[in-house]
């Protein structure tokens, strides 16, 4: 993997707790708050300030400006939501662009898993753990539920895997 090992350890313990609420918002009431998007974004900046150097820091920042705009652009041609394309661009900097195929395919199997689970609850009995969320009722599929765990799951992967 492209990601530092330390990198991704010292991402890890303010990441994953924001990626398990957004897949739980998203999941309860059908949004990604931007407390959480914010909430990423800044942990970013505050230890990406200290850990990479300042041009990579600075480019990974436009990571984030360029899928903002990417993301604004699907939100209005009706592809994704509006909390989707933020937490997609609060996720960017922490993706090392040599891992770039890597996330693309982790992210399509944290997919495919989250699909196959949400719907697979929705007509069983276990949907009676939380019978009153929003995700149940409606046609749109809940993305946090697979963008927080893909981005979790990488930077588990890269605190394991990850380059020294």
């Amino acid at each position: 993997m492209a990601i530092m090992a330390t990198h991704a350890m010292w991402f890890l313990p303010f990441v994953l707790p924001l990626c398990l609420y957004v897949a739980f918002t998203d999941m309860a009431q059908m949004k990604i708050t931007n407390q959480a998007v914010i909430a990423l974004a800044v942990v970013f900046i505050v230890i990406g300030f200290f850990l990479f150097p300042f041009t990579e820091y600075l480019w990974r920042l436009a990571a984030l400006i360029i899928v903002l705009i990417f993301g604004v652009i699907l939100n209005g041609a009706g592809v994704m939501g509006a909390g989707d394309a933020k937490f997609m661009a609060a996720a960017a900097p922490y993706i090392a662009l040599g891992d770039l195929r890597l996330l693309m395919a982790l992210f399509m199997a944290t997919l495919l898993a989250a699909a196959v689970a949400h719907k697979s609850v929705k007509y069983t009995p276990l949907r009676q753990l939380a019978p009153h969320w929003v995700s149940w009722e409606r046609k749109k599929f809940p993305m946090g539920l697979a963008l927080g765990p893909a981005l979790a799951i990488y930077l588990i992967l890269g605190a394991l895997y990850g380059a020294q």
